[in-house]
């Protein structure tokens, strides 16, 4: 049902997809840029269903109850469960986020690295360091408003410099235009 609307949607809208998923990859860290609208969610989310990428994002557990548990749950929202861990301290939402990647056969969480729709002088590191915890790549999923395209763009192998692969995230996602360029990536 969800791939058939999101069929409708990018009908509708005009938009097309770059599908270059990497074949046989079960278990990714994908980052969602740019994040600069709201509407960047219905064509993201419409974009996974139609290119078959079973993709989740976290939310804290304590949402995930009743009828808007049920209906974040059939967007893709796995609840996190902060956990008290030896120490007596609770888990970061990274260390939840790469335990979680480290125990599953098959998972893709969406992250989206500037953590909010405004301008950001600098990206949030936690899904480097899950991709890297989790020994899984990064994907980067884009969204192109100018083309009206959804795809996926490179797909990276965390070795530890977090600056310069970040850099590199950054360098593609300035090769696409976010819905608002003045709030787009830096």
């Amino acid at each position: 049902m969800m791939k058939f609307l999101s069929k409708i949607v990018f009908w509708i809208t005009g938009w097309s997809l770059n599908a270059n998923w990497p074949k046989g990859l079960k278990k990714a860290v994908l980052i969602a840029i740019p994040h600069t609208s709201n509407w960047d969610l219905l064509y993201a989310r419409a974009a996974f269903y139609l290119m078959d990428i079973p993709v989740k994002f976290t939310i804290k557990k304590e949402v995930m109850v009743g009828p808007l548990g049920w209906f974040i749950k059939s967007l893709g929202g796995i609840g996190i469960d902060r956990k008290r861990i030896p120490g007596g301290r609770k888990q970061t939402y990274t260390e939840a986020m790469t335990s979680m990647l480290k125990e599953a056969d098959e998972l893709v969480i969406m992250v989206t690295p500037e953590g909010t729709r405004s301008a950001v002088k600098k990206w949030k590191t936690g899904f480097y360091h899950i991709a890297l915890g989790a020994e899984v790549p990064v994907v980067i999923g884009y969204l192109d408003y100018k083309k009206k395209e959804a795809g996926i763009g490179p797909c990276i192998f965390p070795n530890g410099d977090s600056d310069a692969q970040i850099e590199e995230m950054k360098e593609f996602g300035r090769t696409v235009t976010p819905k608002h360029p003045e709030k787009g990536i830096i």
